[in-house]
C-alpha cells in the first residue's frame, strides 16, 4: 500500500512526455472523488466511505484521442478505470495490422491480467477520444480484490465475459466467411446500443477500418458487404448512425452459414 500511495504522487512518463498526476479526493482539475467512482459499476456497491478511501489512492489520468495508455508486454502492474470517454484494446500481428480486441466505455476497466498474473501486458490501449482514467497500482488493486469478495466475483464475472466473447470470435474466425464475420459484428455491436424501441441502432456509425479490424478482413470488404445490405434493406445509414432495418434476417444469414 505505500508504495502505491507514494506512486500516486509520482510524475507518470507519457511517451517523451512526463505528466504531474496527484490523488485528490476532493474532485479538483487533476482528481476525483467517491461520486465519480460510484459511476464504475465494480465500486458502486462499495460505501461511499469506501469509495473515498479507494479514490484517495487514485492517480487521476487525462489522455487525449490517439494517444496511447497501454504498450503492449510492458511491464507495468496498474489497473485503470474509465470514468469518461472511450479506449481500444489493440494489438498487432507480426506483419504490422493493427487487430481490435475490444472498445471499453465509461464504467469499464482494463489492466487486470498484469495485475493479477505479474505477466506483461498481453494488448496494448489507446484513447479513442478525450479520456479520463482512474489508475490504482497493481497491488492495491489486489488488496481490495483480495478484501472483498463482492468486487472478487465482479472481476471474475468480467473475466467470465471475455472468455465468453472471445470463444465466439475464434468460432466465427473457424467457421464463418468474411462476409457473415462482418454481419455478425454488426449483430454484436447493436446488442450493444441503447437498447431503446425500434430497430437497434449502432451509434456512431461504425468506421470501416474500425469493423475491418474487428474482423480480420479489408476495408473494401466491409464496405462492400454494408453496400449489399443497405441495397437489401436489411440496414440503413443515417446521419450519425447504421440503423438494422431487419435484425432477424441479418441474424438469420449468419446462423444459416454456422450450421453449415
Amino acid at each position: 500500500m505505500p508504495g502505491d500511495r507514494a506512486a500516486c504522487l509520482a510524475p507518470a512518463l507519457v511517451g517523451d512526455r512526463v505528466i504531474e498526476v496527484h490523488s485528490n479526493p476532493g474532485g479538483g482539475a487533476q482528481g476525483g472523488g467517491n461520486d465519480e467512482l460510484g459511476r464504475i459499476p465494480l465500486f458502486a456497491g462499495l460505501a461511499p466511505a469506501e469509495r473515498a478511501a479507494i479514490a484517495r489512492q487514485c492517480r487521476w489520468r487525462r489522455f487525449a484521442a490517439g494517444e496511447q495508455i497501454i504498450d503492449r508486454q510492458s511491464e507495468s502492474r496498474d489497473v485503470f478505470f474509465v470514468v469518461s470517454g472511450r479506449v481500444r484494446v489493440i494489438i498487432y500481428s507480426v506483419a504490422g495490422r493493427e487487430v481490435t480486441l475490444d472498445d471499453l466505455l465509461a464504467g469499464d476497466f482494463f489492466g487486470e491480467l498484469a495485475a493479477i498474473d505479474g505477466n506483461p501486458r498481453s494488448a496494448s490501449v489507446m484513447a479513442l477520444e478525450e479520456t479520463r482514467l482512474a489508475v490504482v497500482g497493481g497491488s492495491t488493486f489486489l488488496d481490495l480484490v483480495l478484501g472483498r469478495p463482492a468486487l472478487a466475483l465482479a472481476v471474475m464475472a468480467r473475466m467470465v465475459g471475455i472468455i465468453r466473447n472471445s470463444t465466439d470470435r475464434i468460432m466465427d474466425l473457424s467457421t464463418l466467411g468474411a462476409n457473415n464475420r462482418v454481419h455478425g459484428e454488426l449483430l454484436r455491436l447493436a446488442r450493444l446500443g441503447d437498447g431503446g424501441e425500434g430497430p437497434p441502432v449502432i451509434r456512431p456509425i461504425p468506421v470501416h477500418s474500425d469493423l475491418a479490424s474487428r474482423v480480420s478482413t479489408t476495408r473494401e470488404t466491409v464496405a462492400r458487404v454494408l453496400n449489399d445490405l443497405a441495397r437489401r434493406d436489411i440496414v440503413r445509414r443515417e446521419r450519425d448512425a447504421l440503423v438494422i432495418v431487419d435484425a432477424a434476417r441479418l441474424h438469420k444469414m449468419v446462423e444459416d452459414v454456422r450450421g453449415d
